[in-house]
């Protein structure tokens, strides 16, 4: 999370690096989540607790009504028990990746 001078009157950029495999997470890690956006539902009063409940619930269940990641999306819609197969894919190889660099350093 990347907080800005201004906040709490602009909402923090949230981002995940790196980037996850899903319909509302863009190519460069950026989460597309209304409660992040201050043109939609950002509130000052919107906690950070609140926040990241709303970013799990949104990983837990993508909002196919605004997609952000062209792929991930296609491939949600289309067939569920491969977009689960690539999203455990996926996290196996950070998990790997993670594991490498703590031995490493």
């Amino acid at each position: 999370m990347l907080f800005k001078d201004d906040f709490p009157s602009t909402p923090p950029k949230c981002k995940f690096e790196p980037p996850l495999f899903h319909p509302n997470v863009y190519p460069s890690g950026t989460v597309c989540l209304s409660l992040l956006d201050e043109n939609k539902d950002w509130k000052p009063s919107i906690s950070i607790k609140q926040l990241l409940i709303g970013i799990q619930d949104l990983l837990n269940h993508p909002n196919i009504d605004d997609p952000a990641q062209a792929e991930a999306y296609q491939i949600y819609c289309q067939n569920r028990v491969e977009y689960e197969k690539r999203v455990k894919k996926e996290a196996q190889k950070y998990a790997a990746e993670i594991v490498q660099k703590q031995m490493l350093g």
